[in-house]
């Protein structure tokens, strides 16, 4: 290679091609060592140091796995903590385990621990500067103003005030220590509750459905709208929300073009950070609680989002154990450091008895809402646990959206509350339009298929069956929740709307919120009582006929005679009572049906 002419660097790159970060490796190692053997030094340690202040990777992963064991009570050895790092399949991040033993054997006495955690808290210091004043050069390199230098310094030196003020080990035990005189000051009774009024600050749920039911759908334009300071489900806009979304689900195309129709973009997503399919450890050890902490101090989240829990775990699903070490690791911490989180689950296969898994699931949210697909774009969403009853109980949603080929409209993907005292205004031929008809033909909301058809046809109005049982699907779920007539107290008229960037203001539908209570049980009222079939004609215009002696078949509303009306039937053998199909008769076309 002497042909090769090279080129000399200046001494500022020669000196960064060399250097390392300033940091005590030995110190690091002699402190690995000995908390492996003392839970007592381990403590000590931790008073000054926290896991960020290692430099050494596979110290780090020492660190973190010694502090799940003194949390659970364990005893530790280098043999114990082999054990568990093997558990999490991360051996060969210690030299395949080598590493603990060479640790093991030099150790130090555990009264020194404290003293050798001193230097590697100083050098941590020592590089955080360093690592501040390469940041500032990098900055000053892409052409950054005076304003934003000032910035970063500002942000930098907040950054170690917290730290000075946070303080190690004990201190945040007796952080928890109450002061009863501004606790009692504290008005808990005012909860400002987060935009769409689904939880509150700090609080925890759990968003359950099955895999149609669009979980992901109403979770991700939810929490982008609380990001972006936008309304969301009739509620006011409220200041932007920082949120953290964790995803191990949702491929990056979909993620893009669900965020797109819901009118983000560049320059449009707020203080929303994504993270998809992040190498963290399972969240049920105490490793994974500590990886997601760590995203969740560099974010600055107020907001947290698991989609779906059950690909954050280690443990069997129908375990309580998983879930117990789940809260232990992951939540409490969330929780004591008032930060909100969203966990998205899937419905077990007895869909009445909610989650799948274990019923530990439940005990640790303040509220699980179950999310039901009605067809035609309804949703329902019921809350059937509460630690709290603040907040409403149940919303009827509508997802709207519009499509461009196989393509969704960029800002034309939304969710809105269901008016149904004004569904007229809906799109002709949309399904919440269909509603409004059949609320104006005046049949009851427990009418079926065969009679709803009947009656449309019968009207003159024209639309598919698939339509028309989302419809029917619909009303009988509307009695269920509540309606204008049942509770009227829940439909306001004033309801504050919002709609979504990019939709026209023709293609509102307008909007209604559940109040606190409404209930999704039968009213105790009785039910409408069966109507007689419709007798003037079959949907083709035809007159009046006069009404025969016998029954007539509630779907083809022909004379229904023979053993099928011997036998208590109320339609002919080729009759469907569930779509209204029946089959030609004599004097109708052979297409009728």
């Amino acid at each position: 290679m002497d042909n090769v002419r090279r080129i000399p660097h200046p001494p500022a790159d020669q000196d960064g091609l060399n250097r390392t970060s300033p940091h005590d490796a030995e110190a690091e190692n002699f402190v690995a060592g000995v908390i492996m053997h003392s839970r007592t030094a381990y403590l000590e340690c931790a008073e000054v140091l926290d896991r960020d202040d290692i430099y050494q990777p596979a110290v780090r992963l020492i660190w973190d796995v010694v502090g799940g064991m003194v949390a659970e009570n364990k005893q530790l050895h280098p043999i114990t903590v082999r054990a568990e790092i093997e558990k999490l399949k991360r051996l060969r991040e210690v030299d395949d385990g080598r590493l603990l033993d060479r640790l093991g054997a030099q150790t130090i006495a555990p009264l020194m621990a404290q003293a050798f955690a001193d230097q590697i808290a100083e050098k941590a210091r020592v590089r955080r500067h360093d690592e501040y004043a390469n940041r500032v050069k990098q900055q000053i390199t892409l052409g950054a103003t005076a304003e934003e230098l000032d910035k970063l310094h500002t942000d930098h030196r907040q950054y170690e005030e917290r730290r000075a003020t946070t303080g190690h080990g004990p201190s945040h035990l007796t952080a928890a220590f109450l002061d009863w005189d501004p606790f009692f000051a504290t008005d808990f009774g005012q909860v400002e509750l987060l935009p769409g009024k689904l939880l509150a600050p700090g609080q925890q749920i759990t968003v359950v459905g099955d895999g149609k039911a669009g979980k992901s759908l109403l979770v991700q334009e939810w929490l982008w709208r609380m990001a972006t300071g936008q309304a969301f489900l009739g509620d006011r806009p409220q200041p932007p929300i920082s949120v953290l979304y964790v995803d191990a689900e949702n491929g990056h195309e979909d993620i893009q073009g669900r965020f797109l129709s819901y009118g983000g973009g560049p320059g449009r997503m707020g203080l929303l950070t994504y993270a998809s399919f992040p190498p963290i450890r399972p969240l049920d050890t105490a490793g994974g609680g500590a990886d997601l902490m760590q995203m969740v101090k560099e974010t600055e989240a107020q907001v947290v989002c698991l989609d779906t829990v059950s690909r954050f775990i280690s443990g069997p699903e129908n375990d309580a154990d998983t879930w117990l070490s789940l809260y232990r690791h992951t939540l409490l911490p969330l929780k004591r450091a008032g930060i909100a989180s969203v966990r998205l689950d899937h419905m077990g296969k007895d869909g009445e008895r909610g989650a799948r898994g274990s019923s530990a699931k439940t005990q640790d949210v303040d509220h699980v809402w179950e999310l039901r697909a009605q067809g035609g774009g309804t949703l329902v969403l019921k809350r059937t646990h509460t630690r709290t009853g603040i907040g409403p109980d149940a919303f009827v949603i509508v997802r709207q959206a519009q499509k461009d080929g196989n393509r969704y409209r960029p800002g034309c993907t939304r969710h809105v509350l269901m008016d149904y005292d004004h569904m007229e205004q809906a799109p002709e031929g949309s399904v919440e339009w269909l509603i409004a008809k059949i609320d104006g033909l005046g049949l009851p909301d427990d009418a079926g298929n065969p009679r709803t058809i009947a009656a449309l046809a019968h009207a003159g109005i024209k639309i598919g069956k698939d339509k028309i049982a989302a419809a029917v699907r619909a009303r009988k779920n509307r009695d269920n929740l509540g309606s204008p007539e049942t509770f009227p107290e829940t439909f306001p008229d004033d309801v504050p709307r919002e709609g979504s960037p990019g939709t026209p203001p023709e293609s509102e539908k307008p909007q209604v919120k559940h109040s606190p209570g409404t209930s999704r049980e039968p009213s105790p009222g009785p039910g409408s009582p069966p109507s007689p079939p419709l007798r003037e004609g079959k949907g083709k215009g035809t007159p009046a006929t006069d009404t025969p002696d016998d029954p007539l078949c509630t779907v083809c509303e022909k004379p229904l005679t023979g053993y099928r009306l011997d036998r208590g039937y109320d339609t002919h053998l080729g009759c469907d009572p569930d779509t209204g199909s029946h089959p030609p008769h004599a004097d109708e076309p052979h297409d009728a049906a």
